[in-house]
């Protein structure tokens, strides 16, 4: 199994409350790995970590053997890894076409331009970019996040909550796309996800969080019911 990211050791406080703890992860290389777990047990803060946009107070980092840990959130996109927040968090006032191009001075090969296929996955987009972000439904909202992320040309996608809010049918879009990106571009991605049947649909490997501890991996067939009874029902 090659390992796209490595975190060994990772350890992470807010104020004086630990976070996460000494976690050791592989994500494997053209596979989606979902991370899962009830609410507030890290899983958003571990995506941070990987972004960046949190320091870590211990531990090691490698994306494809380069040490992230005192990389700027702005060189990790750069190196490849696409992010899309929990929330989506686009430019509501900007249009579907300038939030799909803000992230292409990352790209590494200077490319200015939209790449096509985002417009092949994501039609509706196509159809709306002069419109305002902030006038799109959230599903398209979705959609639109998830083609900015992909307009940088990233080898690793994080993608925290992506179903969050989201028409059904859309839900099922956003799966079927996921599985494309892996299956068709060999993409590896990081899905946080609390719909169970959205996760066994779409990621090959799990991992859960319970407290900021690392307590369960492995294939997604693997996911038990104990598993989902002891960590994930509420």
């Amino acid at each position: 199994m090659i390992s796209m990211l490595n975190i060994q050791g990772l350890n992470q406080f807010y104020g004086q409350s630990h976070t996460l703890w000494d976690l050791d992860i592989q994500i494997p290389a053209g596979q989606c790995t979902c991370v899962m777990g009830r609410n507030g047990v890290g899983k958003t803060t571990l995506m941070q970590c990987i972004m960046g946009l949190l320091p870590l107070k211990s531990g090691a980092m490698l994306y494809q053997g380069q040490d992230l840990a005192r990389l700027a959130a702005e060189r990790r996109a750069a190196l490849g890894i696409g992010f899309v927040p929990q929330g989506r968090q686009i430019f509501p006032l900007l249009t579907v076409e300038e939030n799909l191009r803000i992230g292409l001075p990352a790209r590494p090969d200077g490319a200015r331009q939209v790449p096509d296929f985002i417009h092949e996955l994501f039609p509706v987009l196509k159809q709306m970019l002069g419109r305002r972000g902030g006038d799109l439904s959230g599903g398209q909202q979705q959609q639109l996040a998830i083609g900015r992320a992909l307009a940088i040309d990233p080898k690793l996608l994080i993608l925290d909550e992506p179903t969050e809010g989201i028409q059904p049918n859309i839900v099922q879009e956003i799966g079927e796309i996921v599985r494309r990106l892996v299956d068709e571009l060999n993409l590896t991605v990081i899905l946080v996800e609390q719909k169970l049947p959205f996760a066994r649909r779409v990621a090959d490997r799990f991992l859960i969080l319970d407290r900021g501890r690392l307590v369960a991996q492995g294939d997604m067939d693997s996911l038990d019911d104990n598993l989902i009874k002891q960590y994930l029902t509420v």
